[in-house]
């Protein structure tokens, strides 16, 4: 296996971790979002992911980028780095959807990814006038609108709806259609990764729970080239493990001062991420801390190392503030790797 990658989770929602520190302002603009990949990049950083969210997760009232118009735009800022889009099924027409993303991928040169996800919150959807369907149903829904999707990026002509109206086809095709990254800790959506997708994104968990993750995927059968590992995780990175520990202790005690009702009650109770992550102390989204990214500079490039040994090829990362800790991992850890 190569050696890893890094990318950082752009600043979509503002920032990630606590929304009131002091030095991390959630700024949600594009020109926030852009600065920071133009710096990401510079500094040697791989891969970044846009998630998608018309309506803030955490608070209704807060600000959120629109990824997809954003995407373009990276496109022609940036010159190296990876662009990961994650787009819901539900919110796009897959003729509609296969165009966008053949022409972005163009403009930029084949640095374009999709990560699909199904969506889990349902105030967002709801209040977009959408059936969120229930959950099984959402995958069921999202395979067969992806299914639509590769075959147009074939260059095929595809049926679209039940209606029985003239095949769809989009002109130009991909020369080489997006990779395709997917997630879940649901058995649809495993099961929809094995068939589809080239990386299966592991929301932040230990290096145990990430193996037993990565062998049940191995081991499904899969018709296309073997299916590569990202793992999402919040860095703190110090001189001392005292120092990440001390900061660590920050961050909770600034995230636990905030109040983020609609978050919990807009949960789809059959998500099985929040099951999964239920009950444990975290910073960050999708896992954040709990994969143990927090520690001495030495520490971190260690368990670096043991999930890259157990097969994860991407680190997709998550700092706070996001500049300044994307400087300083980018200064004393990514050059171990390099």
């Amino acid at each position: 296996m190569s050696a890893p990658r890094f990318g950082v989770w752009a600043p979509v929602y503002g920032n990630h971790g606590a929304r009131n520190h002091p030095y991390d302002a959630p700024d949600a603009s594009y020109r926030r979002t852009r600065d920071l990949l133009l710096r990401a990049e510079a500094a040697g950083f791989d891969s970044t992911l846009l998630a998608q969210h018309v309506i803030h997760p955490s608070n209704t009232e807060d600000e959120v980028l629109e990824t997809w118009s954003t995407i373009a735009a990276l496109a022609e800022a940036t010159t190296r780095i990876e662009l990961i889009g994650a787009v819901k099924p539900l919110l796009f027409n897959p003729l509609v959807f296969a165009k966008i993303a053949a022409n972005i991928a163009d403009i930029a040169d084949g640095r374009l990814s999709v990560n699909l996800v199904t969506g889990w919150f349902l105030p967002e959807l709801e209040g977009l006038g959408l059936d969120p369907l229930e959950h099984d149903d959402r995958y069921a829904y999202s395979r067969e609108w992806l299914a639509a999707v590769v075959e147009l990026w074939a260059g095929k002509h595809v049926p679209i709806g039940d209606r029985g109206g003239h095949p769809a086809v989009i002109r130009p095709a991909p020369a080489d259609p997006p990779p395709l990254y997917v997630g879940g800790e649901s058995e649809p959506g495993r099961a929809l990764a094995a068939e589809y997708a080239d990386v299966f994104f592991i929301n932040g968990r230990p290096l145990p729970e990430t193996v037993e993750v990565i062998e049940d995927l191995r081991a499904r059968p899969r018709n296309r080239a073997d299916l590569r590992f990202g793992l999402s995780a919040f860095v703190i990175a110090r001189d001392t493990e005292s120092e990440a520990l001390a900061e660590l202790d920050y961050l909770h005690s600034l995230d636990e001062a905030e109040a983020r009702p609609e978050i919990s009650g807009g949960t789809d109770p059959k998500t099985q991420m929040y099951r999964v992550l239920s009950g444990t102390k975290r910073i960050g989204s999708n896992g954040g801390t709990l994969a143990g990214l927090v520690g001495s500079y030495e520490q971190v490039i260690d368990r670096i190392h043991a999930f890259h040994d157990a097969g994860v090829e991407l680190f997709m990362l998550q700092f706070q503030p996001i500049e300044s800790e994307l400087d300083r991992f980018a200064d004393r850890i990514i050059p171990h790797f390099r």
